[in-house]
């Protein structure tokens, strides 16, 4: 079984609830803005936190926010595999005590990455140009945790993503967003249909790319836990 935390209800698993119903693996969606309780740890094997649009300090407005550090801490400590996508990245950066700082490095838009050596050699990435397109939604970012492997990097922002451990990575980008996921995201921070429509032109231009990339990243996540 592999747990799908989700924290906000305009961020869903997107494309990778699709990948993990059409390879018949059973995931378990925990709703922490409604009121789900995180999984046992030792039930699973393996997870993935999803983003949100609040940032890891908001534990006053999203008390549940101190149930998910929780999780990540303990699912680092027993080795479970682990994908944290842009604020579950930084609650794993968090859990693990790294700084999560705001303003300095946002991002928004399909936007490339590119992989550091590290990056190049890690079984996340096989497979995976150098450079590839993703998709950019945030305002906060992480430090690479103590003892932790920078993969990726972008002009804007210098940790896209890190791995602590054998199988725990923290990931700053989107790969999982669909059109729709995308256009609402876009209708609700800037409001306006032109600004949107940008926005989902610019994705959907770089779909080409940008989906069989993120679509072989979450199989080769699956494939470190042993679940494909």
């Amino acid at each position: 079984m592999i747990a799908v935390i989700q924290n906000d209800p305009e961020v869903p698993a997107g494309t990778y609830a699709e990948q993990l119903e059409g390879e018949k693996i059973p995931f378990r969606l925990v709703k922490m803005y409604a009121g789900d309780v995180v999984p046992a740890v030792g039930d699973l094997r393996a997870a993935v936190v999803l983003g949100g649009a609040m940032g890891v300090h908001d534990t006053a407005r999203h008390p549940f926010l101190l149930d998910v550090t929780r999780f990540v801490g303990g699912a680092v400590e027993r080795g479970l595999p682990f994908l944290g996508i842009c604020l579950g990245g930084q609650l794993l950066a968090d859990a693990l005590g790294a700084a999560v700082t705001s303003g300095a490095h946002g991002e928004k838009g399909t936007l490339p990455v590119v992989l550091t050596p590290a990056g190049e050699a890690d079984p996340l990435f096989a497979g995976i140009s150098r450079e590839f397109l993703t998709f950019q939604w945030h305002d906060d970012t992480f430090a690479v945790p103590p003892g932790g492997t920078l993969l990726a990097s972008s002009p804007a922002c210098p940790h896209q993503a890190f791995r602590v451990g054998n199988a725990a990575y923290g990931l700053q980008f989107h790969p999982e967003v669909t059109p729709a996921i995308v256009d609402t995201w876009a209708r609700w921070d800037h409001g306006t249909a032109p600004l949107a429509e940008r926005f989902l032109a610019d994705f959907e231009a770089g779909a080409p790319s940008y989906r069989p990339a993120s679509q072989r990243l979450f199989a080769n996540f699956l494939r470190i836990a042993g679940l494909v």
